[in-house]
């Protein structure tokens, strides 16, 4: 993202997070007012939702500093660092939603349906606003994953109101703990796919929708090239991918060698959105890799 966007983007998740923290407030008090879990289940979940904005705000600011002499790549990961706090809180509120669930449903209360609709169509409307702005940094596992906050959110909300619709008109008060237990599972799906993703890049693994043996392949197709190997693909942060590769080439002069690395690196833009790639040639005879072994000494 650039700077203006990235001004941008914070100016609205400082809004969107005082919003959503207002919105827990009063879903809070009315929902223990009301006697309504599912309520209090949406104000613990919009909670983790104030604490989603609150950190992807922090990591939008880290993303834009420059490297350090210390921090040769920069801060990129702090975003990826708070999608993986924002999962892991989502989570723990589950477990928290599920065991109360749990206990409603042996020991079911009266539910107040009025002040649940009410403030439920308020949630829904926030919720809906904060997550379209969010949609536009899809391709940033950080916002992507404040985004799901939001749309978890505003289903778990839609839920809400419908259950409320329901109570009041059957009386059926087993409702509340189930729509509970339907935003705990709302809540699991929307984090699954980013926690997977956000250990993935935190443990160096290649970026999704990238296949190291097809990246191999291409790059070994290129004329001028006989063999590639060593070959390493990892991501910075959520959009900025990293590769380094041992590249086997003839023994030809270093201005044909450099037509060659620029022929490498536009494929490598181009196909794989790979912009950071340190190209090591090596012609036959070259030992593989660079590995300096230690002698042997005895003791």
């Amino acid at each position: 993202m650039h700077a203006h966007t990235h001004h941008r983007t914070r100016t609205f998740l400082t809004l969107g997070a005082f919003a959503t923290l207002g919105y827990v407030v009063l879903a809070f008090v009315v929902g223990m007012q009301a006697h309504s879990l599912a309520l209090v289940s949406e104000a613990g979940h919009n909670l983790t939702d104030f604490l989603a904005l609150a950190l992807t705000w922090v990591g939008v600011y880290f993303e834009t500093r420059p490297p350090t002499a210390n921090k040769t790549f920069g801060f990129q990961r702090a975003g990826v660092l708070t999608a993986l706090v924002n999962v892991v809180t989502l989570f723990v509120i589950t477990v928290l939603i599920v065991v109360e669930a749990v206990a409603r449903f042996h020991a079911p209360g009266t539910v107040a349906t009025g002040p649940m609709l009410w403030v439920a169509v308020i949630g829904l409307v926030m919720n809906a606003t904060i997550a379209w702005f969010l949609e536009s940094g899809h391709h940033d596992v950080n916002l992507r994953a404040a985004f799901l906050h939001m749309v978890g959110d505003a289903a778990a909300t839609a839920l809400v109101i419908v259950g409320a619709i329901v109570i009041a008109n059957t009386g059926w008060m087993v409702v509340d703990p189930i729509l509970s237990l339907v935003i705990a599972a709302l809540i699991l799906a929307s984090g699954w796919g980013i926690f997977r993703e956000t250990l993935n890049i935190l443990l160096e693994g290649a970026p999704r929708g990238v296949k190291s043996a097809q990246v191999q392949a291409d790059l070994a197709a290129v004329a001028g090239v006989e063999a590639v190997h060593d070959l390493h693909i990892w991501s910075l942060g959520s959009q900025s991918h990293a590769l380094s590769a041992h590249v086997r080439i003839a023994d030809v002069q270093v201005s044909a060698s450099d037509v060659i690395r620029l022929r490498l690196c536009a494929l490598l833009d181009e196909r794989y959105h790979i912009h950071h790639a340190t190209l090591q040639f090596e012609t036959d005879g070259a030992c593989d890799g660079c590995t300096i072994r230690e002698p042997h000494r005895s003791r």
